[in-house]
């Protein structure tokens, strides 16, 4: 067993200090529940002192929004206790949907502002006359927990965000060249991307909660726009990476090994980016310029275009990692490094589009609406005068777990260290504080379980049941300026909370038993069906918003894998689904160009706007669009059809025949999608060299 690390202890103890600092200015101030300051603290501690500050100011916001509605909604609906159920169970309902449509740190805003309306409002139903006074107590209290908790972090030895995006980097960073390193040496040059290189991908997107805090952080707010461009260099390398691996695979197959002349080069690439810390920008000059000779001018036939495309994505790759060795830098530094100049030019790089399933943020939302609204039926009939607290324990339990595919155990988790919490409470109510005569002594002996708590916060496995054990022994205590407690009122407030958790978790072990399983095909499906859209050219968006989105399932995708046993869902290749995405996009384009109405009768008559290629473009996109269209109503990747192949090869020679760089892409994105949907089929034969102008291209028969 090892002892927890000193960053540890120093969180540990920076906590409980602002936490004793809130309680005793709360006393000072004689307001009627200090312990809720001491429990603010703890909700929003973090390691990293810009976490403290942006996490406190959500939470100030949303017990503000729902300090108002309290004060707003209980007047109008005390004597009608059925709607007001109602407009509380709605309210935490709507708002934790709002919430889960934002996957930052603000989305705390929206959930918080969802639970606080029943924390507040409900305990009041009895006397409405003192709902003001006890929403702006509430809000006193919570923003001096608040503030005190942001200060320490602040003042104290603070530990930057900065710091942590640095360490999370290098490890990407690392990742990242350790898997080039392999497919440039031909390690892994695979038809398929191994599941454990898309991890990646989830590692990547996870980036963006740390980005979303350096604007708090007044040591790394000059760098935000840095670490976003990062971010989005990080993500475009992954299916460069896929397709360069792709590429090489080709090549190998056909010849039985690379040819000498691009193995010394992928070695010299390697080399390259072996340390994932520096690159001589002299050094990336040389290897791209080299690339660009040993580059085909003419491909003249199949074997010509894979080395093509393959030193197309080398060259791509190189210039992304300089460009994100550049920025790592400015982040390392924590400044701003002035105007930057990207190498990557390309294409537009991955942008920040995200992937909701609705349905499945609805069921959820709904079942907390039900849950929160058939606690208060109970109530209601019961005549239960501490019932409340059940309904609260509950809109609580079910807000804070939603977005987890299977919420009950996490509640099964929260409710048995909830009861462990009244019991250490009850400890100090009637065995320790009664014998507690000033705070010095107050300050020790509540020393012992929150300094304990406060280290088992930083892990991550333990952060949610370790804050909101702090948080319920806190209150549970509910530390007052004058001791006054009875063990009935105690006794019924905790029998009130173990109701409502033991609720919540039934209820959504009957409501949501379904797992990790239904999530990960609804994302895969979802994947589909986006692409199906957009190859039929019903979705026009951003070639970057497209990769976004993609990446973005990915992302989530990856973890529920690591969870379920599904043969099917493991054969599915998330990157190859990004280069489908942009080779669509890519060929949506030249469509696009060539049915623009204002093109000039000599742009009409050029070799690469001529009917036969835009309906041999047609071909290869609605044969896209049925395929995937396929996969999403069959719910299973059923084979590309030898129809579409045969459209790809046709639309493959007649692009041949063009000039230009618009021809270049254009083959490259055909080529592209040749090669995801039938890796193992041999290209097509023939000559692909541009034909002369006024002579006919020399094909295969087909």
């Amino acid at each position: 067993m090892t002892l927890p690390p000193w960053r540890d202890w120093l969180f540990t103890g920076k906590a409980f200090l602002a936490s004793m600092l809130a309680l005793y200015i709360a006393l000072a101030f004689d307001l009627p529940r200090p312990y809720w300051a001491m429990a603010a603290v703890y909700v929003v501690a973090n390691p990293l002192a810009g976490a403290t500050s942006s996490k406190g100011l959500y939470r100030a916001l949303g017990t503000l929004i729902g300090a108002g509605a309290a004060v707003f909604f209980v007047p109008l609906f005390v004597n009608a206790p059925e709607l007001l159920c109602l407009v509380v169970a709605l309210w935490t309902g709507c708002l934790l949907y709002v919430s889960m449509l934002d996957r930052t740190p603000r989305s705390y805003v929206f959930m918080l502002a969802g639970y606080s309306l029943p924390l507040i409002a409900l305990p009041v139903v009895g006397s409405p006359e003192q709902i003001f006074d006890v929403a702006l107590a509430r809000s006193e209290e919570i923003i001096i927990g608040i503030t005190c908790a942001t200060l320490v972090g602040a003042v104290v030895f603070p530990t930057s965000v900065g710091t942590a995006l640095s360490a999370r980097l290098r490890g990407v960073l690392g990742d990242a060249a350790a898997w080039a390193g392999e497919i440039l040496r031909g390690e892994g040059a695979l038809p398929a991307t191994p599941l454990r290189r898309q991890k990646l991908a989830a590692d990547i997107a996870g980036l963006d909660l740390i980005i979303s805090q350096l604007s708090y952080d007044a040591a790394t707010r000059d760098v935000v726009p840095q670490a976003r461009e990062l971010r989005g260099r990080l993500l475009m390398l992954l299916p460069l990476l896929s397709s360069l691996a792709d590429r090489l695979h080709a090549l190998k197959a056909q010849g039985g090994r690379l040819p000498p002349d691009i193995g010394t080069l992928l070695n010299r690439a390697a080399d390259l980016l072996a340390v994932p810390t520096t690159a001589e920008p002299a050094q990336v000059d040389a290897l791209i310029a080299a690339i660009g000779a040993l580059r085909p001018q003419e491909p003249a036939d199949w074997n010509d275009l894979m080395r093509t495309s393959a030193l197309d994505r080398l060259g791509e790759i190189l210039a992304l990692w300089s460009d994100t060795l550049c920025l790592h830098a400015a982040i390392e530094s924590g400044r701003h490094a002035g105007p930057w100049r990207p190498r990557f030019r390309h294409r537009k790089v991955v942008g920040p589009a995200r992937h909701y399933d609705v349905g499945l943020m609805l069921f959820s939302a709904g079942s907390c609406v039900l849950a929160t609204l058939a606690v208060c039926a109970f109530w209601i009939a019961s005549g239960w005068a501490n019932g409340a607290g059940a309904v609260m324990m509950t809109a609580v339990a079910c807000s804070f777990f939603a977005a987890m595919d299977r919420p009950a155990p996490f509640i099964r988790s929260m409710a048995i260290w909830s009861g462990v919490s009244i019991l250490v409470a009850g400890v100090y109510l009637f065995a320790i504080l009664p014998l507690v005569h000033d705070f010095e002594m107050l300050v020790l002996v509540f020393a012992p379980p929150f300094l304990l708590l406060g280290l088992m916060i930083p892990r991550p496995q333990l952060t949610m049941l370790a804050m909101l054990m702090a948080v319920n022994t806190a209150s549970f205590v509910a530390m007052q300026n004058r001791y006054s407690v009875d063990f009935g009122s105690f006794a019924n407030e905790g029998l009130a909370a173990m109701a409502g958790l033991t609720f919540a978790f039934v209820w959504t072990l009957a409501t949501r038993p379904f797992g990790a399983e239904i999530a990960a095909r609804r994302l895969v499906r979802a994947g589909w069906a986006d692409l199906a859209q957009t190859a039929a050219g019903r979705q026009r968006g951003d070639p970057e918003r497209l990769a976004g989105r993609l990446l973005d399932r990915l992302g989530q995708l990856i973890p529920r894998l690591a969870v379920i046993d599904d043969r099917e869902l493991a054969s599915v290749d998330g990157f190859a689904d990004v280069r489908v995405g942009f080779n669509i996009v890519e060929l949506q384009k030249t469509r696009r160009a060539m049915a623009a109405p204002h093109l000039s009768a000599r742009h009409l008559t050029a070799p690469h706007l001529t009917a036969p290629h835009r309906a041999a473009i047609d071909a290869v996109l609605a044969g896209v669009a049925a395929l995937y269209r396929r996969r999403a109503a069959s719910r299973r990747m059923v084979p590309a059809p030898p129809e579409l192949c045969d459209a790809l090869d046709h639309a493959l020679r007649l692009a041949a025949a063009r000039e230009g760089g618009e021809a270049r892409r254009t083959l490259d994105a055909l080529v592209g999608l040749r090669r995801v949907f039938f890796p193992d089929r041999p290209g097509p034969a023939g000559d692909f060299r541009p034909a002369p102008r006024g002579e006919p291209m020399l094909m295969a028969a087909e």
